[in-house]
């Protein structure tokens, strides 16, 4: 099994590993520092190099159980210790964008009382699904200077990791309409927005949320009686 190393150090730009398998188009490696993508988040790219030969990691994700780092062209054989290196700048704009979700959604859960019914993001721009009845340029506005005030308070952002059942004893824990636990997991991650924010969540985030810049309400929209939905980019 892959060590997922983004788990635990979302800052980590580079590491080392070992070649355990090769499949059709990439590698299996021991351990990684790219994040796989999931929740919304997409995966990382990079590179691989084993000293004679820089690889070019496309695509990373699960395929058959496996975590699989595709490549466009030749792949190191089994047994080759290889230096991956996460394309920094896309990565943490990712962060910053997914923390900048984590703190429109605290916001509007105190606030509001909404929970989350979808979402998606791309590196300085992602949107939010809410159930709300009511959406309009004055409540944008008004969500704009709330989630901005949050990250102007320079929270800190904690990952920890919960039991399953302490996890169930936390109230609203899960944001989501839906609640998309899995019954077979056992180990809970979450991310924590000192006072403001407590959710399970398996992405990358940054470790303040003065890290994360000026977030713009760009956009709302009706999808739905109560399912309503901001658009927000930020602001570099």
């Amino acid at each position: 099994m892959t060590e997922l190393l983004a788990q635990s150090d979302a800052y980590m730009k580079e590491f080392s590993a070992t070649v355990v398998e090769v499949v059709d188009g990439g590698v299996v490696l021991d351990r990684t520092a790219f994040y796989i993508g999931g929740g919304g988040q997409p995966c990382d790219t990079g590179t691989l190099s084993d000293g004679s030969h820089t690889y070019n990691v496309t695509k990373v994700g699960r395929v058959d159980g496996k975590i699989v780092h595709q490549m466009d062209g030749p792949t190191p054989a089994v047994g080759t210790q290889v230096t991956g290196v996460i394309d920094w700048e896309t990565r943490y704009r990712l962060m910053r964008t997914h923390s900048a979700l984590h703190i429109l959604c605290g916001v509007v859960w105190r606030d509001y009382g909404a929970k989350v019914t979808g979402g998606d993001m791309r590196p300085g721009e992602a949107r939010m699904d809410f159930e709300l009845e009511q959406m309009s340029a004055e409540f944008a506005t008004e969500v704009e200077a709330k989630v901005n005030a949050e990250v102007a308070a320079g929270r800190p952002i904690h990952v920890n990791v919960l039991t399953r059942s302490e996890a169930e004893e936390v109230p609203d824990l899960i944001r989501t309409r839906i609640n998309l636990l899995p019954a077979n997991i056992q180990e809970v991650r979450t991310i924590d927005i000192s006072g403001l924010d407590l959710q399970a969540d398996g992405g990358t985030h940054v470790a303040n949320t003065s890290e994360v810049g000026t977030i713009q309400v760009v956009g709302h929209e009706s999808k739905g009686r109560i399912n309503k939905r901001l658009r927000i980019a930020l602001a570099d």
